[in-house]
C-alpha cells in the first residue's frame, strides 16, 4: 500500500491536510524546488500535529560538505520529525555525504532524495542501506522542467522502487505529480506519494492548499492501514504477478452489467519474449490489445476519481515487458492481466498478445480474466474525513 505525503509550509496547512487524509505531514520552504525547512517551523507543526501522523521535514546543502549536511540534518532532528528528507545533489562529495550521516541514522528515519532531472544515481541506494537510511525518494529539481515523468518513464520508476525495495528501503516518489499520474504510480507499488502542487489552489504550489484538491489525491489513493503507526512502515514488496495469475483473479466469468469498455488497440513494443534459444537475448516486436471493463461509478465522471485511464493498461504493458525475459506469451498475457486488475474498479480484461516476426503473419494467444465478485465492487474506498463539517 502507498501512503499520501501532503508538503506543508505550516502548522496551520498542517491541519488541512490532516482533516482531508494525508498520512504524513512535510514541511517544507515551497519559494523553492526543494525548499530547506526552517528547524523552528517544523518544531512548530511537529507539536501541532501532535503524533496525529508522522512529520518529515526537508534539508538539503547544495555545495553537498559532509560536515555542512550533517549539522543540517541534526538540527531539524533536534526539532522532532519521524522523517528527514536530505536532498543528495549530484556532486563529487555526494558519497562522502550518505556515509557521514551514518552517524545521525542511528538515531534518525533518513530519507535520501535523488533527483530525476538533476543527478539521479540507483547506485546509490545500497550505499544509503549500508548507512542506516530506511528509505529513498526521487523527486524533481527545477519544477518549471516537468513532472517525474517527463524524466523517467513508468519502467524505469518501477526498476527504481524494485531496486529500493530489494535492499529493504522504503521507495518514494515526488516530482510536480499530477492527479492523472497517480494510478500509473501506484502501479510501482511506491510506499509514499508526495505532492504540492496538486494539492494547490489553482496547482500553484506557492498558492495555499486547497481543501477540494486534496480530497481529489486522497480519493486516488488508499487508504493504507499503517497511517495511524508513527514508525517507519515496512517496505512494499515486489507485487508476484505469478501469484496474481493464480490467486488474485477468477478464470470463471462473473456478471458484470452494463460497465463501460477501456481499451489500447495495436500497441507494439519490443519484448524479451521466446522459447526457442534463437529467442533469447534480444528483443522482437510484440503488439498488444487489451480491453479493461471498468464497474461503472455511481455518479457522471466529474474527476480523476470516476474514471480507469487508458494509461493503466499501456503502463501495466510497459513494467511487464521491462522486468525479464518472458518465455511464452501466454505467461506475458497473464501477468499483464494480473497487474491490471490490481485496480481496485477493474472486474475483467481481456488481453491478446500477438508475436509479429514469425513470418509472414502473427501468433499468439488471448485470454479473458475476471476479477472475483466479492471484491470487485465499486465502493468508498477512500474517505478522506469522519466529520464532513471538521473538513471544510
Amino acid at each position: 500500500m502507498t501512503l499520501l505525503l501532503a508538503s506543508v509550509t505550516d502548522a496551520q496547512e498542517a491541519e488541512i491536510a490532516l482533516r482531508h487524509g494525508a498520512d504524513i505531514i512535510d514541511v517544507k520552504d515551497v519559494r523553492s524546488g526543494f525548499g530547506a525547512a526552517d528547524p523552528t517551523v517544523v518544531a512548530a507543526t511537529v507539536d501541532a500535529v501532535s503524533r496525529r501522523r508522522p512529520v518529515s521535514a526537508v534539508t538539503g546543502i547544495g555545495n553537498m560538505e559532509p560536515e555542512a549536511v550533517l549539522r543540517a540534518a541534526g538540527a531539524l532532528a533536534n526539532a522532532g520529525p519521524h522523517y528527514i528528507k536530505v536532498g543528495l545533489y549530484p556532486n563529487p562529495k555526494r558519497r562522502d555525504c550518505i556515509r557521514a550521516l551514518a552517524a545521525l541514522a542511528a538515531s534518525a528515519r533518513l530519507i535520501g532524495v535523488m533527483f530525476a532531472d538533476h543527478g539521479l544515481d540507483e547506485a546509490l541506494v545500497g550505499l544509503m542501506a549500508e548507512c542506516g537510511f530506511c528509505g529513498v525518494m526521487i523527486d524533481t529539481f527545477d519544477k518549471d522542467r516537468g513532472r517525474l515523468l517527463d524524466h523517467m518513464d513508468i519502467a524505469a520508476v518501477g526498476h527504481f522502487t524494485d531496486a529500493v525495495h530489494g535492499c529493504g528501503l522504503m521507495a518514494g516518489l515526488a516530482g510536480s505529480l499530477e492527479v492523472p499520474d497517480i494510478p500509473r504510480l501506484l502501479l510501482a507499488t511506491p510506499d509514499v506519494l508526495g505532492f504540492r502542487r496538486a494539492l494547490c489552489a489553482g496547482e500553484d504550489r506557492n498558492r495555499p492548499l486547497s481543501a477540494e484538491a486534496i480530497d481529489v489525491v486522497r480519493g486516488l489513493i488508499p487508504m493504507d492501514v499503517r497511517r495511524t503507526d508513527a514508525g517507519s512502515p515496512p517496505p512494499s514488496s515486489k507485487l508476484d504477478y505469478r501469484l496474481l495469475a493464480a490467486r488474485g483473479y477468477s478464470l470463471e466469468p462473473k456478471e458484470d452489467g452494463d460497465g463501460d469498455r477501456i481499451f489500447l488497440r495495436d500497441f507494439v513494443l519490443p519484448v524479451r519474449v521466446g522459447a526457442y534459444a534463437h529467442e533469447r537475448g534480444k528483443t522482437q516486436n510484440v503488439r498488444f490489445n487489451v480491453e479493461a471493463r471498468p464497474r461503472r461509478a455511481d455518479r457522471l465522471a466529474e474527476d480523476m476519481r470516476d474514471v480507469v485511464s487508458y494509461d493503466l493498461i499501456a503502463d501495466s504493458i510497459r513494467i511487464i515487458a521491462a522486468q525479464e525475459h518472458i518465455a511464452l506469451v501466454e505467461t506475458l498475457a497473464e501477468r499483464i492481466a494480473a497487474l491490471i486488475l490490481t485496480h481496485p474498479r477493474v472486474s475483467s480484461v481481456t488481453v491478446r498478445v500477438e508475436k509479429l516476426e514469425v513470418g509472414s503473419g502473427a501468433a499468439g494467444v488471448e485470454i479473458v480474466r475476471h476479477r472475483p465478485s466479492d471484491v470487485a465492487k465499486v465502493h468508498q474506498l477512500y474517505p478522506t474525513a469522519t466529520d464532513p463539517k471538521a473538513a471544510t
